[in-house]
Order: structure tokens, then sequence, then C-alpha cells
């Protein structure tokens, strides 16, 4: 619930047929982007909807001329989508990965 409520203000709920399937989080801070958070109903992942919404996001940065990035626990798979989509690694500890989009 602590990690729900960090940054709510940026939070869209992610409906699918009318339906909330998921959590989307993207601060939108000046031309420094954080996605900071994606959420898929269990039920629907492994359909492309993470890679569908994770993709309309870079566009929209890239639009605003803005620089993304994101941070994931070393253990989230995860981690394999976002550098197939152009995210490289930035930073990393024992517990988390962070990356930064490259176009």
């Amino acid at each position: 619930m602590r990690r729900i409520s960090v940054r709510f203000d940026c939070a869209q709920v992610i409906l699918l047929d009318n339906q909330p399937v998921g959590l989307l989080k993207v601060s939108r801070d000046d031309g420094d982007w954080d996605l900071r958070q994606i959420q898929i109903a269990p039920s629907l992942q492994g359909q492309g909807l993470g890679t569908r919404l994770i993709q309309s996001v870079i566009t929209e940065a890239q639009h605003a001329d803005a620089s993304l990035k994101l941070k994931v626990l070393r253990t989230n798979p995860a981690h394999r989508l976002h550098a197939r989509l152009g995210f490289s690694v930035f930073a990393e500890n024992a517990h988390r990965i962070e990356m930064r989009f490259k176009a």
C-alpha cells in the first residue's frame, strides 16, 4: 500500500473494456520523467499490454523532449522487457537496477 501511495498524483488506472486492469505511474517533472510503477492484472500479463503501455510512455517522452528512467528490482524479470524496449542500465546495487531510455 505504501508503494502505491507514493506519487499517487501521477497514477493512472488502466482500463480495458471499462474494467480496471492495472496501474501506471509516470512522474513528469519538467524534462526528467520517471516510470515509477506499472502493474497489470496477472490474468492479462504476457499479452503485450505492458509493452504497449511502456511504448506509449516512451513516445510521449520523446515528443516532450524529456528523459525517461525507471528503477526495477533486480529479481523482477521485467528488466529484460525494459532492455528490449531501449532502456539501458546506468546504476545498480544488490537490490535494484536503474535504467534510462536511449533512443
